[in-house]
C-alpha cells in the first residue's frame, strides 16, 4: 500500500512549485500527476487521459457500494508571472509561477486521492485533474468536449481556492455566491474622422465614447439592486491618432462582475442598451464584444452547501471561518453552473496576494485540508 504522508506531499508540492506550466501546456505537470497516480494501489482506479484534452486527466475510484459519483476538481495550470520568493524550489520555468496556488490544490486533491486509493470509499470518487483554469476556461472546454458522460459524470462536485488571509488549512466558505463571474468587455466605435476645425464634417467616436462610458456608470447605481453586487470597469480607452484630427475610431475595454448569472446578464442587458443609444445620438456605428467564456459566477448549492458547513463547523479539528463573496472569477463555476456542487476555500496563511510574484502558502495548510476534504466526502457517502 501506498498512501502519500505529509512529508512526501510537500515533496510534491515543491516539485509541482518548480515545473509550472500556462493553459493547455501542462504537459510535465500532467507527466508527474499520472506517475504519481501510478504508484498508488489501482485496485479500485481507473485513469482516463482524453486525447481531446491531453493535458487533463480524470481518476474514478470505484466504490464498494456506489449510490452516486462525487466529483473533486482540482487545478493545474499556472500563471506568467516571474517568481520572486528566493526559494529553493522556485520555479525553473522562466516567466511562469504557480502564483495562485494550484500547486498546493494538486497537492491535495492527491493527497485526497491517496488516502480513497487504499480506502475504498463507498460511492464512486471522480477526481478531475483540470487544465486551463486562469485561461482558456478548461472546465468549460471539458464539459463541452463531452468529458462529463456515462460513469465520468459527477452527480455532484467540489473543489477548493487557497486563501492567504485564512489561517493556514482552516476552511472557509458560504452558502451563496464564494467567487463572481466575470465578463470581458469590448467596445468598438466607427465614426468618420476629419479636421478638428470642422466637426460638422465627422462623427466624432471620442465623444461618443466619452458618453457611453459616463452612462455606463449608471448601471450600476440605478439598474442594480443596492442590496446585491455587481461591478462594471472600463479599464483601457485608445482613439486617435493626433490633437488636431477627429478620431474616426475609439475602442474601449473592460471587465463585468457579478455574483449572480442572472446579475451579470441584466448588465450585459444595459450595456447593449446603452451603446445602440450612443449609436443613434451620435451617428456611429458601436459595436460591443461580451466574452464570458466559462468564468460564470461560482453560486454554492444551497442543500450541499449546508450539509458541507455543517460537517466543518460540527468535525473535531476543523477551524471553519463564514467567508464573504470575493469579485476574483473562477471557471469552476461553470461547472457548477451544470452540476450541483460546493467551492471553499483552504486557508494559506501568506502575506502576499493571489497572483503576485511573492506568494509563498504555507505548507502546513496541506495535510489539514486533506484530512477535512476526505472526512467530509465520508461524511458524505453516509448522508
Amino acid at each position: 500500500m501506498t498512501e502519500f504522508d505529509t512529508q512526501t506531499l510537500i515533496n510534491i508540492r515543491r516539485h509541482l512549485h518548480k515545473i509550472p506550466e500556462l493553459a493547455l501546456h501542462e504537459t510535465q505537470t500532467h507527466a508527474y500527476l499520472r506517475q504519481l497516480v501510478s504508484q498508488l494501489p489501482q485496485d479500485h482506479l481507473e485513469v482516463r487521459e482524453p486525447a481531446e484534452l491531453p493535458t487533463a486527466m480524470m481518476v474514478l475510484v470505484h466504490g464498494s457500494d456506489p449510490q452516486r459519483t462525487i466529483g473533486y476538481r482540482t487545478d493545474i495550470d499556472a500563471l506568467p508571472v516571474a517568481e520572486q520568493t528566493g526559494l529553493p524550489y522556485a520555479s525553473q520555468h522562466p516567466g511562469v509561477m504557480h502564483a495562485c496556488g494550484h500547486d498546493i490544490h494538486m497537492t491535495v486533491a492527491m493527497g485526497v486521492l491517496s488516502y480513497f486509493a487504499n480506502h475504498q470509499p463507498k460511492d464512486n470518487l471522480l477526481v478531475f485533474f483540470q487544465p486551463a483554469e486562469e485561461s482558456e476556461a478548461g472546465g468549460k472546454r471539458a464539459y463541452e468536449l463531452g468529458l462529463f458522460k456515462g460513469k465520468w459524470c459527477p452527480d455532484e462536485f467540489y473543489g477548493l481556492h487557497d486563501n492567504p488571509e485564512l489561517p493556514a488549512g482552516a476552511i472557509g466558505c458560504r452558502m451563496g455566491t464564494l467567487f463572481a463571474g466575470t465578463t470581458e468587455v469590448n467596445i468598438d466605435i466607427e465614426g468618420k474622422g476629419g479636421h478638428a476645425a470642422f466637426p460638422q464634417d465627422a462623427r466624432d467616436t471620442v465623444v461618443a465614447a466619452a458618453s457611453l462610458i459616463m452612462q455606463v456608470q449608471t448601471i450600476v447605481s440605478r439598474s442594480i439592486d443596492p442590496i446585491d453586487s455587481g461591478v462594471v470597469t472600463l479599464g483601457k480607452i485608445s482613439g486617435g491618432t493626433i490633437r488636431n484630427v477627429i478620431a474616426g475610431h475609439t475602442r474601449i475595454e473592460g471587465t463585468i462582475r457579478g455574483l449572480t448569472q442572472k446579475m451579470i446578464l441584466k448588465i450585459d442587458q444595459r450595456l447593449k442598451d446603452i451603446c445602440t443609444g450612443v449609436g443613434a445620438s451620435f451617428g456611429v456605428k458601436v459595436k460591443l464584444g461580451l466574452n464570458q467564456g466559462g468564468y460564470y459566477p461560482v453560486e454554492n448549492n444551497p442543500e450541499l452547501t449546508k450539509r458541507f458547513i455543517h460537517y466543518m463547523q460540527n468535525a473535531d479539528n476543523i477551524n471553519f471561518i463564514t467567508t464573504r463573496p470575493a469579485m476574483t472569477g473562477e471557471d469552476f463555476g461553470f461547472l457548477l453552473n451544470k452540476f450541483p456542487g460546493t467551492m471553499f476555500w483552504l486557508g494559506v496563511n501568506d502575506d502576499s496576494q493571489l497572483h503576485s510574484a511573492t506568494l509563498t502558502p504555507d505548507e502546513s495548510s496541506i495535510q489539514p485540508g486533506v484530512d477535512a476534504i476526505t472526512g467530509f466526502l465520508n461524511y458524505r457517502m453516509q448522508h
